[in-house]
């Protein structure tokens, strides 16, 4: 065999060998969980979780009646009690992710609105640790039942992420129109609201 032919049958293993790696490189980007359905997927769980707390006219009150209730308790309460919600909540989606029993969670789920209606309406204040107690139970409820309904795999935790955005944002709105209304002497208004709120809350114990 000549020195040219050798030489050419050298440079074609030689690009061979490129088109195989280039072949390979292809593939494991596709493969990679950057690929856009990987992208789309994250965007569907997190949305999902997001949307979810809206979805639900007992979800939406409870979380905006802690934000009133808050408003109403003053002081610490204004931050702590907005915070332990979401993170109790959090506690109760990974005991329904373990697969762990909590009975009675559409009845604590209605009567978390009732309860908080009624709290509200009357502006009862209680100490710290109280309030505290009361949000936390009622969120595990809540937290329990938007487990059941957790993606399987990796997208768990964006599912999560989305609600528990949702539920600071309805906080959010509870507290500014709690404040607002302490501000301009337009308590009884927030209170009528709590009426409001107990009623629904009661109908959905009927039901």
């Amino acid at each position: 065999m000549s020195a040219i032919s050798t030489k050419m049958l050298t440079t074609n293993r030689a690009r061979l060998g490129v088109l195989a790696l280039t072949a390979l490189a292809a593939g494991s980007a596709l493969a990679h969980p950057g690929h856009p359905d990987s992208v789309m997927n994250a965007s569907a769980s997190f949305g999902a979780g997001f949307e979810h707390p809206f979805s639900g006219i007992d979800h939406l009150l409870a979380m905006l009646a802690v934000g009133l209730w808050a408003a109403q308790n003053k002081q610490r309460a204004l931050w702590v009690l907005p915070l332990a919600f979401p993170l109790m909540m959090v506690v109760g989606a990974l005991l329904a992710v373990a697969g762990l029993s909590l009975p009675g969670v559409e009845t604590g789920i209605a009567a978390s609105v009732a309860v908080l209606g009624l709290l509200i309406a009357f502006a009862v204040r209680l100490p710290l640790w109280g309030s505290t107690l009361v949000v936390s139970l009622f969120a595990l409820f809540h937290g329990y039942a938007h487990g059941t309904e957790l993606p399987h795999g990796s997208m768990a935790a964006l599912y999560g992420a989305g609600f528990v955005l949702a539920t600071a944002i309805l906080h959010a709105a509870g507290l500014i129109v709690g404040v607002v209304a302490g501000r301009q002497m337009a308590d009884r208004v927030v209170r009528i609201g709590g009426v409001g709120i107990a009623a629904v809350g009661a109908y959905l114990l009927a039901a």
